[in-house]
């Protein structure tokens, strides 16, 4: 997608500066939404590209110490966990408070960064979509079972070719739609909202019932989670035969008084026990200044990692992949996807967020899981948060 040239960098005394970590999707489209708010506006974005390629403007820099000196909150939204992990350790150093829409850094190392300062997943994704109802159903006296994602369709190994065309068609990059479609967003999305609302995973790779409606699906997961005795992170995907798709967004299935039950029949919420609370729209950066607000007058954070997240994202090979074979990055490639674990039940895993400038040591097959011995990996401040994070999980 192109990046609008930038309005003239005149900044109002009386408007809070939000820097902004990224020139993508995301990143350009809080731009433009910002630019409508009477209490905040865009001072700084931090990009790797080239000045010289993009539009004039003052807004672009290469360097953290112009962002961090030009804004009062940074919202980072650069999908590079290693590279995301370098610049928010420095800004949360600086004492300035971040807000992230990117699910990857956060599963990778957020658990590490929110002991340096504010960390905050954004109201937008999924996972702060998800959040934020999980706050309204506890504030009605829910008690949620199930914290779900809808999606309407997967191929666990799509071609370049396909994946090229939809990279076309809806303007975005080819690692995002990749990702999308292969599941590996999903799987860090509910991996994010396990750890964040205290919930579990069901199974290695989430269960994720077909389903024609959202209610019979969501039951489903209810059943499941309370054979567990936990409330679950999971999805539903969209039955393919049936007449309509799910719709989009998120939802929550929960539990009430038994007391409310003639109520909630009443306000056709159903026979319970189990009750179903839909959010079908998830607005990505155009929710995002909501939380900014939040974080700047120091409301609770709505979403993070937490201090000892118990589920994580392996890298499983799409394909065999042979013995000295190097992978530039793993969210959206086409040599590894993403599904959601058990920390404590694989703590040698390779997370996928980690896997950058990645060279096999030996050959492995396809789906095959694989484990930090696997692979050769940079020494990077991520692989290092990454190190406490096993630590405090295990």
């Amino acid at each position: 997608m192109s990046i609008n040239a930038p309005k003239a960098t005149i900044l109002d005394n009386n408007r809070t500066r939000i820097g902004i970590i990224g020139s993508g999707f995301i990143a350009s489209g809080l731009r433009m939404a910002v630019d409508n708010q009477p209490d905040m506006q865009v001072s700084r974005m931090l990009t790797r590209r080239n000045l010289a390629d993009l539009p004039a403007g003052e807004l672009f820099t290469n360097s953290v110490d112009d962002l961090i000196d030009h804004s009062e909150l940074v919202v980072e939204a650069a999908g590079d966990p290693i590279y995301g992990t370098d610049v928010v350790a420095r800004i949360l150093e600086a004492g300035l408070p971040v807000v992230t829409m990117d699910a990857e850094l956060q599963i990778t190392t957020g658990t590490y960064l929110s002991t340096l300062g504010y960390l905050t997943e954004a109201e937008g994704d999924q996972p702060g979509a998800l959040a934020a109802l999980h706050r309204e159903a506890l504030a009605m006296g829910f008690k949620p079972l199930v914290y779900g994602n809808l999606k309407g369709f997967l191929n666990l190994n799509p071609t370049p070719h396909d994946m090229d065309y939809w990279a076309k068609f809806q303007g975005i990059s080819l690692d995002q739609v990749t990702a999308f479609t292969d599941g590996t967003k999903l799987q860090v999305e509910q991996v994010l909202v396990a750890n964040g609302l205290g919930a579990t995973i069901a199974q290695q790779g989430l269960l994720g019932y077909t389903s024609a409606e959202v209610d019979e699906g969501a039951n489903r997961l209810a059943a499941a989670a309370d054979a567990i005795g936990k409330p679950i992170s999971d999805y539903l995907l969209s039955d393919l035969k049936a007449p309509r798709k799910l719709p989009a967004g998120v939802f929550i299935t929960a539990l009430h008084d038994e007391r409310q039950s003639p109520a909630l029949k009443y306000l056709k919420m159903g026979q319970g026990p189990y009750y179903t609370l839909l959010r079908n729209y998830h607005l990505c950066h155009l929710e995002i200044p909501k939380t900014i607000r939040e974080a700047l007058v120091g409301t609770a954070v709505l979403l993070d990692n937490s201090a000892k997240p118990t589920t994580s994202v392996a890298a499983i090979s799409k394909t065999e992949l042979r013995a000295g074979t190097r992978i530039d990055h793993a969210l959206g490639s086409f040599e590894v996807r993403g599904e959601a674990i058990l920390i404590k039940s694989m703590p040698d895993h390779l997370p996928i967020g980690l896997m950058r400038n990645a060279v096999l040591k030996h050959t492995v097959e396809a789906g095959q899981m694989l484990t930090l011995d696997d692979v050769e990996i940079p020494e990077t401040l991520a692989y290092k948060a990454w190190q406490y994070t096993l630590k405090q999980a295990i």
